[in-house]
């Protein structure tokens, strides 16, 4: 085998040592060859007319190239198929090589050797003779087949121009390479120059070489030369972008070199030094304490010793401004009259008296003990029933910087503690971010939709917020980009939530939890009549007395074109019918004094035909069916379930989205029923000969939870009784297999979820009794409840008849 060697063995052959075994050879043959030794390459392809070293290192190789070098010096260069193997075979080698002659050689003394060749023409090999002591083999001479037309012309100036260019970004090339190119014309000649000098894989190489036909050769060669041409330009550009970054980095150091002796030279002061003191007398004037002091010192140090040109003395500067600027002492004074805080507070939010209650007495007490920490307080509620923007009424009225922050969908802890300064271009966290932006130590700080916090590979948003929401513990918050403890226990933190589950256990446990209730539909018409209608008219240019809203509008508005728990869907339509309205008085010519009045009858025009229609419409007249009452984080719900039964073996089908809890709740009422047939007059083959279906419509909306067992036990008993239920009536309550009506949740929510459907008595457990008082007067005033305690009660009391 035999391998091209490293430059420095040309230059050795070049230096035509006097010592050692070196020949310069002759050629002598006259005639071409018709029989050539055989020698495999491993890495390079031989051209003709190419001039290249070659390493020998096998004992059949030297012996080949000793004999060639005792006769007549000519011999076969092939590349090997696989560059592996030391001594190949006639099936590892290719079939086409180039004839080449050897011109110098030199032994050296771990036995191995290096020559010198010069391709002299292509050959394919015809047959190969013998294999021992080293192959030979019958040739066959390919001379260059070319025309001599027109696009051959085109074909050799077009590459010719190509292969400059390439020379021209290639400063590796030798001066021989440029000057061969200068003076080689002929086509065929000009190939086999380019070839070589072109960063090409072997395969590609070899492909050249096995062809003959020049016009062939030129067209392979030319994508080949675009494709290096490309390359080696943008090598260019990528090399001389580096080299024009540095030289400018370079040039910007030495002109701030120049600058500052230029400016001792005048007595001016130095920029860093100036740029420190000033940083120094912010330290000393905004009142750090103590431990942040030396902080701050130690480096303002550093960044004296530091030159501006060093990446680091951004870093560190960035650091000092965020401990300068922070409120470390800076407060607002508290507004401690408790009437003041009233009226602000009634002027924007109507109801809520318990949330209300809470704060002022919180004021009450800050009044009395002034260094009092913060409590934190979490507005559980429905969306759109005024958590947000109370946050911002609570600022009011204590006459505080508001701050708020969304916390919906974060996931990655560094949000609240921020990046340590190791990572490029790190923050602090959004916490001290809000602090520096209010400019105070103890805003109003909401903290909005916590219970949407995600976690990821990132961390947990939520454990970060243990140390900030714990008020014996966040006087000494550490942000990691600070590094230094903040005092967090002057401010008040608000949370928001639609619900608790989704919150940390941990963190839950820190939250005073402040219920925001569903609003009736009366609180829902002051409410507009309050804020949402003057609110929509100023922001449309009305004046209220060009467009009026009767009470009779309003209350259809809000029970046949909305339906939810709080006033979001109802300020919209509020201003769906202001526009509509403005449109009008803009194309009316009614004099301008008259107003125009939106009637209750009208409202299909304006806004189509209502959107909600009750559910309870439509009356129970079949059996199996039972209305039941739902609770969801966007208020409560009334909810129907349905059974049948069809001729089958007893089995139990649930359908609906329905959860393990759900699904255990309908075997409960099944397993009481089928244990109190003769009591409830059920012949119990009846449950052995029917399949029993339950479906709870809504099918796409997964429903869960225990609340359900008494709604679907009525519809159940109604199924097997043969009595229809009352149509007037919703339900709620967890079963037991003796019989009991248990406590279950939310019984605020799903009784007004019931009085917003039109219904006007619900059953609840008897354990539930305390939460009816929490539901608004004027609902239970329109409301029955009746209060059971075993499932016979509850059947009772649903079924119509005796």
């Amino acid at each position: 085998m035999m391998t091209s060697p490293e430059t420095e063995f040309i230059r050795i052959l070049g230096a035509a040592p006097e010592t050692g075994d070196t020949r310069l050879l002759r050629t002598t043959a006259k005639t071409p060859p018709t029989v050539l030794p055989i020698l495999g390459l491993s890495d390079i392809v031989i051209f003709p007319g190419m001039v290249a070293p070659l390493l020998v290192d096998t004992v059949q190789s030297t012996r080949l190239i000793d004999d060639v070098v005792e006769g007549d010096r000519l011999l076969g260069l092939v590349l090997q198929r696989k560059p592996d193997i030391d001594n190949p075979q006639p099936e590892d080698l290719y079939e086409f090589g180039c004839g080449a002659r050897v011109l110098k050689m030199l032994k050296f003394p771990d036995n191995t050797v290096r020559v010198l060749v010069e391709g002299l023409w292509r050959i394919r090999i015809k047959e190969y003779e013998t294999q021992n002591p080293y192959l030979r083999a019958k040739i066959e001479i390919l001379k260059d087949i070319t025309q001599d037309d027109l696009e051959m012309t085109a074909l050799a100036r077009n590459a010719h121009r190509q292969f400059q260019e390439i020379i021209k970004l290639t400063p590796a090339l030798s001066d021989q390479v440029k000057i061969a190119a200068l003076n080689t014309e002929a086509p065929g000649n000009l190939t086999d120059l380019i070839a070589p000098n072109l960063n090409l894989n072997l395969e590609e190489r070899q492909a050249l070489l096995e062809t003959p036909e020049v016009k062939q050769r030129m067209m392979r060669l030319r994508p080949l030369m675009d494709r290096e041409l490309e390359v080696l330009t943008l090598s260019t550009k990528i090399q001389n972008e580096v080299t024009s970054s540095m030289a400018k980095s370079q040039r910007d150091f030495f002109l701030r070199e120049q600058m500052r002796a230029i400016q001792r030279e005048l007595g001016e002061g130095d920029p860093t030094a100036t740029e420190v003191n000033t940083l120094r007398e912010q330290v000393e004037r905004n009142g750090l304490p103590e431990e942040v002091r030396k902080v701050a010192f130690k480096e303002l140090e550093r960044l004296g010793q530091m030159s501006p040109a060093v990446a680091e003395y951004a870093i560190t500067r960035n650091y000092l401004d965020w401990l300068v600027n922070l409120p470390w002492s800076k407060s607002t004074v508290d507004t401690l009259d408790i009437a003041t805080a009233q009226k602000i507070l009634d002027e924007q939010h109507y109801g809520l008296e318990k949330v209300k209650e809470r704060l002022l007495e919180f004021i009450a007490v800050v009044k009395l003990k002034q260094d009092l920490k913060g409590p934190i307080l979490c507005f559980v509620g429905p969306p759109g029933v005024g958590k947000t923007s109370l946050g911002k009424s609570v600022a009011d009225a204590l006459g505080r910087k508001f701050v708020r922050i969304s916390l919906g969908g974060v996931r990655d802890e560094a949000e609240i503690r921020g990046h340590r300064r190791t990572y490029v271009g790190a923050l602090p966290g959004r916490i001290i971010q809000s602090l520096r932006r209010a400019e105070s130590r103890n805003p109003v700080f909401l903290l909005d939709e916590i219970d949407k916090i995600g976690a990821d590979f990132r961390g947990d948003p939520a454990s970060a917020l243990l140390e900030v929401l714990d008020p014996q513990q966040n006087n000494a918050f550490t942000d990691h980009y600070l590094d230094v403890p903040f005092d967090l226990s002057h401010v008040l933190f608000i949370t928001t939530a639609n619900w608790l589950d989704p919150i940390h256990p941990a963190l839950r446990d820190r939250l005073e939890v402040i219920t925001l209730p569903s609003y009736t539909a009366t609180e829902k018409l002051q409410i507009a009549k309050r804020y949402l209608v003057p609110r929509q008219l100023e922001e449309h240019g009305l004046q209220p007395r060009q467009v009026r809203f009767p009470d009779p509008t309003l209350r259809r508005l809000i029970t046949e074109y909305t339906h939810e728990a709080g006033v979001r869907q109802l300020e919209r339509e509020v201003a769906s019918l202001t526009r509509k309205a403005a449109r009008k008085i803009i194309s009316n010519t009614k004099p301008a004094d008259q107003a125009l009045v939106i009637s209750a009858d009208t409202l299909p025009e304006y806004l189509g035909h209502p959107k909600f229609i009750s559910e309870t419409a439509e009356k129970i007249n079949e059996l199996g069916i039972a209305m039941g009452l739902a609770w969801t984080p966007i208020g409560g719900e009334i909810l129907f379930i349905e059974a049948t039964r069809m001729p089958g073996k007893g089995r139990l089908m649930l359908t609906g989205s329905l959860g393990d809890v759900m699904k255990e709740s309908a075997q409960t009422a099944l397993s009481y029923l089928r244990s109190q047939a003769k009591n409830l007059r059920i012949d119990p083959a009846e449950f052995d000969k029917y399949d029993i279906h339950v479906h709870v419509p809504a099918g796409a909306t997964p429903k869960d939870g225990p609340s359900a067992g008494a709604t679907i036990v009525v519809a159940l008993a109604s199924l097997f009784i043969r009595k229809l239920v009352r149509s007037d009536v919703a339900m709620t309550g967890e079963i037991s297999l003796r019989g009991r009506i248990l406590r279950v949740g939310g019984i605020k929510e799903k009784v007004m979820a019931a009085a917003r459907s039109g219904l006007k008595q619900v059953i609840l457990p008897a354990e539930n009794r305390n939460d009816w008082l929490e539901v608004p007067a004027e609902v239970r005033e329109k409301m029955q409840a009746h209060f059971v305690k075993k499932i016979s009660e509850l059947i009772k009391t649903a079924l119509k008849g005796k």
